[in-house]
C-alpha cells in the first residue's frame, strides 16, 4: 500500500483528503504544518504528499524546499494543494521540486486525476 503524507493547518482539510486518498488505497500520516512534516519524513518518507502552501510555523514551499533536499527526498510525488492560483505561485512550486498542482476547493475526482497523470494510481 502506498503512503501519502497530507500537509496542511486545516483539520477539515486533512479529514476530506483521508478520506478521499483512503478510497484510493493509500495509507495516510498527517501533519499540521511544515515543521511536522520534515519530522514526519524524518521517521518515515512516504510516496506521495498532498501539501498545503500557507501554514503557520513553516510554509508548503519551505517544507517543500527542506525535503527535496533531505535524504530519499526526491522520492515522494508532491502534489500542491492550495487557495494560491496565480502563476508566480505556480512556477514557483514547480521550480521547487511540486509535481503537481491542485486548487482548492479540491474533490474526489480531482484528486484522483492528478495522483493519475503523476503516476501514483
Amino acid at each position: 500500500m502506498k503512503t501519502c503524507l497530507v500537509v496542511d493547518d486545516s483539520k477539515v482539510i486533512r479529514m476530506v483528503a483521508r478520506r478521499i486518498l483512503e478510497g484510493l488505497n493509500f495509507s495516510i500520516a498527517e501533519a499540521a504544518d511544515g515543521q511536522k512534516a520534515v519530522e514526519a519524513c524524518e521517521k518515515q518518507m512516504p510516496d506521495a504528499v498532498l501539501l498545503d502552501w500557507n501554514m503557520p510555523v513553516m510554509s508548503g514551499i519551505d517544507f517543500l524546499r527542506k525535503l527535496r533536499t533531505m535524504r530519499g527526498g526526491e522520492r515522494p510525488v508532491v502534489v500542491f494543494c492550495t487557495t494560491e492560483n496565480d502563476m508566480a505561485h505556480i512556477t514557483e512550486a514547480i521550480g521547487a521540486g511540486a509535481n503537481e498542482y491542485i486548487m482548492k476547493p479540491f474533490d474526489s475526482d480531482i484528486i484522483q486525476a492528478k495522483f493519475s497523470q503523476v503516476g501514483l494510481l
